[in-house]
């Protein structure tokens, strides 16, 4: 599933305004012309789906100092060492626009501070595009910060205690702007995604021994529905909330049902290949927009005589191939190395 979300993320960038993939996602359907540019949306998917393995991975922990220690470490070694690969493969392009003269001594400094500590969720757009969507680990942070929290209280919560849960995730959020919450700090307001992970986590659970097998009683319906309110976002006009509000539940409701299981959407997503497109789609995300800076200085502005569909179709091959490359290499080692270090000093 997190390829699949991955790879909608990367056609959405490739698909706006002067990119490689406008002009063959101008000539589609309104309808699939819509679903690629609105691949953006994927991320409230991710920050659920977080939730929700988090959820799953640490129901039985009991958290002292050593346990505390441990998940700190394997959080930062989940989202760390890529990250800086990604700001490695994009240096020469930092490095020049630290030399221009566009920029005050001062904005140059904070830019920097912003990108190695993953700031940018809580600054807004900082007009550098380095890597964008580095603005989720932001938030990711937050929400790992807060799950030690959160997850006590959820996990021995009742069905209508949960219920009641999910109705905050959609209600706080909304009221947030009428209490002067600034827009720009994007981990406020997505935490509420990753705590309906959470909760999404604890009804799975609950309806596993009766639901097992037959997930699809729910993940389709709510994917149609998410697609068809993707397709006409005006059904949430005077809701006081946006499309993420009315896809919360809907990603919810999804999730548990692909996590029981059946079908042919779940048969799909099961198989080997799938499943190691799955755990380099973190590389395939934090990479392909570092790889973009790169393959546009090639195949669009370089001269090559590549068509912009042939040239989508080959970016998407090259980073898909970079993120396995980097996930084998890079990701697996570090994530173990740095897991290591955290359990020596626990």
């Amino acid at each position: 599933m997190r390829f699949v979300l991955a790879l909608w993320v990367v056609l959405h960038h490739i698909s706006g305004q002067g990119m490689m993939l406008e002009a063959l996602v101008v000539a589609l359907p309104d309808a699939l012309r819509v679903l690629i540019r609105d691949g953006y949306l994927a991320v409230q998917s991710f920050f659920i789906l977080s939730g929700f393995v988090l959820a799953q991975s640490y129901a039985r922990t009991v958290w002292n100092k050593r346990s505390l220690v441990n998940y700190f470490g394997a959080r930062l070694a989940r989202i760390y060492p890529v990250y800086l690969f990604s700001l490695l493969v994009v240096s020469p392009f930092i490095w020049g626009a630290m030399h221009e003269n566009t920029r005050t001594f001062e904005t140059k400094v904070s830019l920097l501070i912003d990108y190695i500590f993953v700031l940018q969720g809580w600054k807004g757009n900082l007009h550098v595009g380095w890597n964008t969507p580095a603005w989720s680990l932001s938030c990711e942070f937050v929400f790992y910060l807060c799950f030690p929290l959160l997850l006590p209280g959820i996990k021995r919560a009742g069905k209508w205690v949960l219920a009641l849960l999910l109705v905050v995730t959609l209600v706080v959020p909304a009221a947030m702007p009428h209490y002067g919450v600034p827009w720009d700090w994007k981990p406020i307001y997505h935490l509420s995604d990753f705590a309906a992970g959470i909760v999404a986590s604890r009804l799975f659970d609950i309806g596993a021994t009766r639901f097992s097998g037959r997930g699809s009683w729910f993940y389709l319906p709510a994917i149609v529905a998410g697609v068809a309110l993707i397709l006409h976002p005006q059904w949430m006009d005077g809701t006081y909330g946006d499309l993420n509000t009315g896809l919360r539940p809907l990603n919810v409701v999804a999730l548990i049902g692909l996590a029981w299981g059946g079908g042919l959407l779940v048969r799909s997503l099961s198989g080997p290949v799938i499943d190691f497109l799955g755990k380099a789609s973190y590389s395939l995300y934090i990479l392909h927009v570092p790889v973009l800076w790169w393959y546009n200085k090639w195949a669009m502005r370089g001269g090559a005589t590549t068509t912009r569909g042939l040239a989508s179709l080959l970016y998407v091959a090259l980073v898909i191939a970079v993120s396995a490359v980097v996930f084998q290499w890079v990701e697996v080692p570090c994530n173990r190395r740095v897991r290591q270090f955290f359990r020596d000093l626990a």
